[in-house]
C-alpha cells in the first residue's frame, strides 16, 4: 500500500506539510487540500497559478504556448450562473475572458474546470471539464 493512503486511512494528517507545499493542490491523490483561510476566488487563483507556473515549465512547446495564450485571456475568478442541458443552472466562477464563443469556466461542487460556449441565454456546459489548460487548449 502506498504511504498516502496508508495515511490516508490511518486518519493521520500532516498539518505543516500542507502549510509547506503552499496554497496549491497537494500532488498526492486523493489529498486534495487547499489552505483553508482562502476565499473561493483565491483558491481558484492558486489552482491557475500552479497550473500556468507547471506549463510554463514544460519542456513541451505546444503546452508552454497554450499557457501563454491561456495567461492573456485570464482574468479574476468572477461568480457567474452556469447553463447545464436539461434546464439545470448552477453558480460557478468564470476564469477567463470570453472570446464570443467560449469561456473556461471553474465548478466548484465538482473541483474541476470547464469549457462553456456563449450562449443567448448565458454560459453554456458543453461536457469538456478537467484542467483549466486542457480546456482552453481544447479549442
Amino acid at each position: 500500500m502506498r504511504w498516502w493512503k496508508r495515511q490516508r486511512l490511518s486518519g493521520e494528517v500532516w498539518a505543516d506539510f500542507f502549510k509547506k507545499i503552499g496554497p496549491e493542490f497537494s500532488k498526492i491523490p486523493g489529498s486534495r487540500m487547499i489552505v483553508p483561510d482562502l476565499s473561493i476566488a483565491e483558491r481558484i487563483d492558486a489552482l491557475l497559478d500552479a497550473e500556468v507556473a507547471q506549463a510554463l515549465l514544460s519542456t513541451d512547446r505546444i503546452e508552454r504556448r497554450t499557457a501563454d495564450a491561456f495567461v492573456q485571456t485570464r482574468r479574476a475568478p468572477r461568480e457567474i450562473t452556469m447553463n447545464f442541458s436539461g434546464g439545470i443552472t448552477q453558480r460557478c466562477w468564470s476564469v477567463s475572458k470570453g472570446d464570443g464563443t467560449y469561456r473556461v469556466v471553474y465548478l466548484p461542487s465538482a473541483g474541476y474546470f470547464s469549457l462553456c460556449v456563449e450562449s443567448d441565454f448565458g454560459p453554456l456546459d458543453i461536457g469538456v471539464h478537467g484542467p483549466a489548460l486542457g480546456c482552453f487548449g481544447s479549442v
